[in-house]
């Protein structure tokens, strides 16, 4: 029976294991094993880019490039994982409910914003967490000019003073702008739990924060918790409101609720400890990347973070070490000692860090510059070229 490497899951970390794998099997000339990828659509869905407009065309087809790689696609949402019989039951695109069989197993099935702990937040706020909660988002956004103009209208909270958070509210001065008019008055205010703007960064990339808020007229409500949301605004924990339509969530990711089904370690966000190779702790067969793994990037203590950058390497290492294990080929251990980060800070520019203590590399124009080419280049999948592909799903090729 041939053999079946199966990876559930087509963002970041599944569509660079499934190619990392189709590359090592040509490589070894093993024309035995088949590699299938589980999705609801053969499509990139570029969810770094979420925080702007036009969301909906934020996607990239995939078909083109399995097809010429020799990866298969199954169109369908994978529900339940049943380890003892290496398969995994999924729901196909006719409605149907069907097993499929592995020898390996790649979960590369994301995360999702938890909402649940906050009252009203399931029902009140937005977020930026799908392509389709997105897409709900800029419609709403779009519809406020039909709106009676008030204090409530022209407000928008984003709870979260993360990343995601950091460039959702920074680009929303423009966006409300080009809604409403220049001479409009409006008003966006960063909820914080932390003590100070940017809290949990470096010095150097905190004061760039402050000061493209302090530019753009972004508030920030630092040592504040949510302690509910309403179709009128949130309430603070200390007993304060602030009047809003708009409530936008971008706080308490997750690892997708499929890693609960595996009988291991996990970390505080649901991600499964891996070990060098990136196998489930007491899995062999089982492999996790991208926002559902724990994984150490070098041996100085640190470990992936819920992001693009990580997610696409530890993609490529995990196919390639899925398939080299039904080949009898050495793995190869990740290492992704490298770590940069490029903040976008909408009208005011970007800014570029350097290691894990962010040191600021760039700012304003030139970082902005570099932000796009990451985001409207660099991340967006190869040509449906299968050399080209293939040499940059090598997982020791270099990554920029």
């Amino acid at each position: 029976m041939r053999k079946q490497i199966l990876i559930v899951g087509a963002g970041f970390s599944g569509m660079w294991a499934a190619l990392s794998a189709a590359r090592l099997l040509e490589k070894e000339a093993n024309p035995n094993i088949d590699i299938t990828v589980i999705a609801p659509q053969p499509e990139l869905r570029v969810r770094p880019r979420f925080y702007e407009n036009a969301v909906e065309t934020l996607v990239a087809p995939l078909q083109p490039l399995f097809d010429v790689t020799g990866v298969n696609f199954l169109r369908g949402t994978v529900s339940q994982i049943l380890p003892a019989s290496k398969e995994v039951s999924c729901t196909d695109a006719s409605g149907e409910t069907r097993l499929q069989r592995y020898d390996r197993l790649v979960l590369a099935s994301g995360s999702h914003v938890n909402r649940s702990q906050v009252a009203g937040a399931q029902a009140h706020a937005f977020d930026l967490d799908q392509l389709e909660s997105a897409a709900v988002l800029e419609k709403h956004l779009q519809s406020l000019a039909s709106q009676p103009e008030s204090e409530a209208r022209n407000t928008v909270v984003v709870c979260g003073g993360g990343f995601t958070g950091i460039e959702m509210a920074l680009e929303l001065p423009g966006r409300l702008r080009d809604i409403f008019g220049a001479e409009a008055k409006t008003r966006v205010v960063v909820v914080e739990r932390g003590p100070q703007p940017g809290s949990r960064y470096s010095n150097a990339l905190r004061n760039v924060i402050v000061e493209a808020s302090a530019e753009l007229g972004v508030e920030w409500q630092v040592n504040a918790d949510v302690e509910s949301v309403n179709a009128s605004g949130v309430t603070l924990k200390d007993g304060r409101t602030i009047a809003s339509q708009t409530v936008i969530w971008t706080v308490g990711v997750q690892a997708n609720d499929l890693t609960t089904q595996i009988d291991a370690p996990r970390d505080r966000q649901g991600r499964l400890h891996v070990n060098a190779n990136l196998q489930v702790v007491g899995y062999d067969d089982i492999y996790a990347t991208g926002d559902v793994a724990y994984a150490a990037t070098d041996d100085k203590g640190n470990h992936a973070l819920m992001t693009c950058q990580h997610a696409i390497l530890l993609g490529k290492f995990a196919g390639n070490n899925a398939a080299a294990s039904l080949l009898d080929v050495a793995p190869l251990p990740y290492r992704q000692e490298n770590y940069v980060t490029c903040l976008d800070l909408g009208a005011w520019g970007a800014v570029y860090t350097e290691g894990w203590d962010q040191q600021v590399k760039l700012t304003r124009a030139e970082a902005k510059k570099l932000k796009l080419s990451i985001t409207r280049e660099l991340i967006y999948p190869p040509k449906a070229d299968k050399a080209v592909a293939f040499e940059i799903a090598d997982p020791l090729a270099p990554f920029v």
